[in-house]
């Protein structure tokens, strides 16, 4: 006997998600020196130091700036790197994260 069916298998393939980005921000305080402030920002997010000047002015003026775009694990660990920089040099840098829009 021979099977003659005609069935066809068919498979789904699911993409997997891009992972979803958070932002770095810079919190601006009244303690931290500006070039301290500049020197981590090159030291940990690899910024130049036009970018880095750019973005703590834009942080002392504004309050807060987005310093850089990561996954999230990326993120959480650059800003407690530049945090931990902060604090080994007695001073309040506070950085944070948050999911990008």
């Amino acid at each position: 006997m021979s099977d003659t069916s005609t069935e066809k298998s068919t498979k789904t393939i699911t993409k997997p998600e891009k992972p979803r980005l958070h932002k770095v921000i810079l919190v601006n305080d009244d303690f931290t020196p500006r070039e301290f402030v500049v020197t981590v920002l090159k030291k940990v997010f690899a910024l130049t130091e036009d970018e880095a000047y750019a973005r703590m002015m834009t942080a002392h003026t504004h309050g807060v700036c987005t310093i850089a775009v990561y996954t999230r694990e990326v993120a959480e660990t650059k800003a407690e790197d530049a945090i931990e920089a902060g604090q080994r040099a007695g001073f309040p840098l506070m950085v944070t994260t948050e999911p990008e829009e």
